[in-house]
């Protein structure tokens, strides 16, 4: 992964909870690094242990850390330089949703390396569509489940979450249903 993930890890933790919670991160997560570069890439594994290690020393679990992280990264990164990218990615939570793909392409002309997830959509009524979730890496459903919750707090729109079918439980890939409140 690119250390700009790893720099809004550090910036979550950061601002939650202290700069002597995330030297206890980095510690017991075996990094001796300073500070992460955005720009430079990183072994998954580097960030995956500190999530491990967010979780033991904040003593929540490595789900409730990646949905926070997923929440975050949206104001992280909409409030920083791809605050424009997001801006154009749509004008509403569901445009937004139905462009990430695209917002994905145009990150992957700064990142040559960058591998994306991917996103398909059914609609399958006017207040439900369902998500299909397709990643190389195993494991970050909690966080694309933050990403929605940070998203629906950017656009001020109610979504109800659901998860219902998980590559965790051996399903070839996550899937998602959204359901927006109705218009009236």
């Amino acid at each position: 992964m690119y250390g700009l993930v790893n720099v809004a890890v550090h910036d979550l933790v950061v601002s939650r909870f202290g700069a002597p919670a995330w030297e206890q991160i980095k510690q017991k997560a075996g990094i001796l690094l300073e500070a992460f570069s955005s720009m430079e890439q990183y072994p998954d594994e580097v960030t995956f242990r500190l999530v491990r290690a967010a979780s033991e020393v904040l003593g929540i679990s490595t789900d409730e850390v990646m949905r926070a992280f997923g929440e975050h990264w949206v104001l992280y990164t909409g409030r920083g330089a791809y605050g424009q990218l997001f801006n154009m990615a749509g004008n509403s939570l569901k445009d937004f949703l139905f462009n990430l793909d695209a917002l994905h392409t145009r990150v992957g002309q700064n990142f040559e390396h960058l591998e994306p997830p991917s996103f398909r959509f059914d609609t399958l009524n006017e207040r439900t569509i369902r998500m299909h979730y397709h990643s190389s890496r195993k494991g970050l459903c909690p966080l694309v489940g933050g990403l929605i919750t940070g998203l629906s707090a950017r656009f001020a729109t109610y979504v109800d979450v659901e998860h219902p079918v998980c590559s965790r439980r051996g399903a070839e890939h996550c899937e998602f249903l959204l359901t927006f409140p109705s218009d009236d």
